[in-house]
């Protein structure tokens, strides 16, 4: 499973590169317009930080638009992936761009019949939105799920994105689920470090080197360490 982070945030980016774990940045036009920031520069200045997919979604409304802004953007960086509603419009657009070479991602998909109309219109991939599913008390996991038998029936090569993970056990239900990529935000892949017995561990071995190094260090012991 691919790990993408979900931000605009420069510093949050650097910090997980950093990590070693991140393979590729989603972004939102949300997400760009919280860092006050000109799209096209945070764009580029992600795809500086990151060697992965960096996907900038559109802002227009028709197929036409959609075209028309997808093929600039692709301009802009070789890692670029063009982000697209999961609406009429915007399928009949992925349908376009990717017939082009152009890798885009569905997003705002909520339905196995909508993950399935993008995968024939050839796109890279599909990003069903986990929690906000879980909003509406319906079960986003076993949507990835589904999505993941039904492109296996086919073999359509669509990735799966599992999208607004919003805590560490959605991660894992959906590298169990067969998820191809998971993007969250920075507080997440954060998270996934924790565990109180990891610490503890960590604390009892530093303490029992200590106390053995301290009895090695008492005068004499060196000593007899060498006969």
């Amino acid at each position: 499973m691919k790990f993408f982070l979900d931000t605009a945030n420069l510093d949050e980016i650097r910090k997980g590169v950093a990590l070693g774990v991140v393979d590729g940045v989603t972004t939102n036009p949300t997400l760009v317009a919280k860092e006050g920031r000109d799209f096209h520069d945070t764009i580029l200045e992600i795809a500086g930080i990151v060697d992965g997919p960096v996907n900038a979604e559109v802002t227009t409304l028709t197929k036409d638009e959609m075209v028309r802004d997808g093929r600039e953007y692709a301009k802009w960086h070789k890692n670029v992936i063009v982000k697209l509603p999961t609406t009429r419009e915007g399928v009949a657009a992925c349908k376009v761009l990717s017939d082009e070479g152009i890798k885009t991602n569905m997003t705002l998909c909520f339905s196995a019949a909508q993950a399935l109309l993008v995968a024939k219109a050839g796109a890279w991939c599909v990003s069903p939105f986990v929690g906000r599913i879980d909003d509406g008390a319906w079960d986003g996991v076993d949507l990835v799920r589904q999505i993941v038998f039904i492109y296996a029936n086919y073999e359509f090569e669509t990735q799966v994105l599992a999208a607004s993970l919003r805590h560490p056990l959605h991660v894992v239900q959906c590298a169990e689920a067969g998820a191809d990529i998971g993007t969250m935000p920075f507080k997440v892949l954060d998270a996934l470090y924790n565990h109180p017995l990891t610490d503890k561990g960590l604390a009892q071995f530093l303490d029992d080197w200590n106390k053995a190094k301290a009895q090695l260090d008492k005068p004499g012991k060196k000593t007899a360490a060498k006969k």
